[in-house]
């Protein structure tokens, strides 16, 4: 069955009032797939095939879910069915729906905790936002380096059940100062009279809970960890960064970079759910900015109002000169972007990165021009091919310096690269790149 048909199975059983039916189709369904089902309608509708899960099967469905779409949900539910859901929650997943909910939501969650949940969220939601201490579990297994590996295993069964995760165990010693980690597979086969300080493994890395939250996710990825181990400033454990957090945290970075890289702010929820008028202004502020910077153009056009005048050939090529600028600038700014959202690069690299660019750009740019001159030389003769030419390169160069640049300029005054990306760049080059060309064209056609 396609995703299409899928969709309109549940959407056409809740309109039909067919709970029987609603109940099958929830019960042939994994809980990812209803999650996403239920994101894509609006609130009041997605709430009652919610009310028909099981209640295992709820929760896990619950935590699928965005914290947008789980806080829609949440307020359907009355009395102890929204105190009973978010009490089964794990710690990090409820702390970071409290710490984007309204208040008033996050008030009555609060409230609603036993003292043991409401101490665990709390101390969660106490790390700055956006930090790795909102995103990680403190329910673990946490062993003493001393202990054998026979007793070890002990602790897990004994404590396993109400940790998030058993396979990556983090081992301490007396001052609950971090010794490094030890796999669970690793206990499995070792002998039960091994010590776990023989096994541990003390390189591991791990983060400060005051870390940047997407930083110690890109770290999971490139280290090719289970979980990180995240501790304060004097190394004592105090949870870990799982790896299905650290995905949902890249998946959400990257989401938001591509809404900035398109000119737009980032929309939370499913795209399906969200209002026209939501996407609109999303998207409305970063045109009025755009077209603001765009009237940089206009005022070049106008100090050389007097060079086209005289060589009105001179404008056939405006367009694809600035369209090719910003294209080059673009795709500069874009991969270094990525590079720096992956750790390739760093600010202190922004003069190798400019050169190796402006190298870049002057290739492009003498194969695009060779073109040029060709079309130029057929279309309005030679003198002018050789200026569109001759610009085409020095434009592709400065677009190239200039789109990796600003990124690395960004992230040195502590903005998020990825505002000052393609859109940005674009714009920019498009004035810049016209200034370049009417100059270019005044020195070789002596105008």
């Amino acid at each position: 069955m396609s995703e299409d048909e899928r969709g309109e199975d549940l959407a056409s059983l809740v309109e039909a009032n067919d709970l029987t039916g609603v109940r099958l189709w929830l019960a042939e369904h994994p809980p990812y797939e209803i999650a996403d089902e239920l994101a894509r309608m609006d609130s009041e509708v997605a709430i009652v095939p919610f009310r028909l899960l099981d209640k295992d099967r709820e929760l896990e469905v619950f935590e699928e879910l965005d914290p947008v779409h789980q806080q829609e949900i949440l307020l359907g539910l009355r009395g102890a069915a929204f105190h009973e859901l978010l009490e089964q929650m794990d710690p990090d997943d409820r702390a970071r729906l409290i710490g984007e909910a309204p208040a008033k939501i996050a008030t009555r969650a609060l409230a609603g905790l036993s003292p043991a949940e409401r101490k665990m969220t709390a101390a969660l939601l106490g790390y700055p936002e956006g930090s790795v201490g909102r995103y990680m579990t403190p329910e673990t297994v946490v062993l003493h380096r001393d202990l054998t590996v026979g007793r070890a295993l002990e602790v897990v069964r004994a404590k396993g059940a109400d940790a998030e995760t058993v396979y990556t165990l983090p081992v301490v010693d007396d001052g609950r100062r971090l010794a490094g980690t030890v796999q669970l597979s690793d206990l499995v086969v070792n002998d039960d009279s091994a010590l776990i300080k023989d096994c541990v493994d003390v390189l591991v890395p791990r983060v400060r809970a005051t870390e940047p939250a997407e930083d110690a996710a890109r770290l999971v990825q490139e280290a090719n960890l289970v979980a990180l181990p995240v501790v304060d400033s004097e190394e004592r454990f105090l949870g870990l960064l799982t790896f299905d957090d650290a995905l949902e945290l890249i998946e959400a970075a990257d989401s938001e970079d591509i809404a900035r890289q398109s000119g737009a702010s980032p929309v939370a929820g499913h795209y399906v759910a969200a209002s026209v008028l939501r996407l609109a202004r999303a998207r409305s502020v970063w045109l009025l900015l755009l077209i603001v910077a765009a009237t940089l153009t206009v005022n070049v056009m106008q100090v050389f109002e007097a060079t086209l005048e005289q060589v009105t050939a001179l404008a056939l090529f405006v367009p694809m000169l600035t369209g090719t600028g910003g294209n080059v600038g673009s795709q500069s700014a874009t991969a270094i972007v990525r590079a720096l959202a992956v750790g390739e690069v760093r600010v202190r690299d922004l003069p190798r990165v400019a050169w190796k660019e402006a190298r870049v750009g002057v290739l492009l740019g003498l194969m695009l021009a060779a073109i040029a001159l060709v079309i130029g030389a057929a279309l309005v003769g030679v003198r002018i091919a050789v200026v569109v030419a001759v610009s085409v390169v020095a434009i592709c160069t400065w677009a190239a310096v200039i789109g990796a640049s600003m990124p690395l300029l960004a992230r040195r005054v502590g903005v998020d690269p990825a505002v000052v990306s393609a859109p940005l760049v674009s714009t920019l080059v498009d004035a810049t790149g016209l200034l370049i060309y009417f100059s270019i064209a005044r020195m070789v056609l002596g105008i």
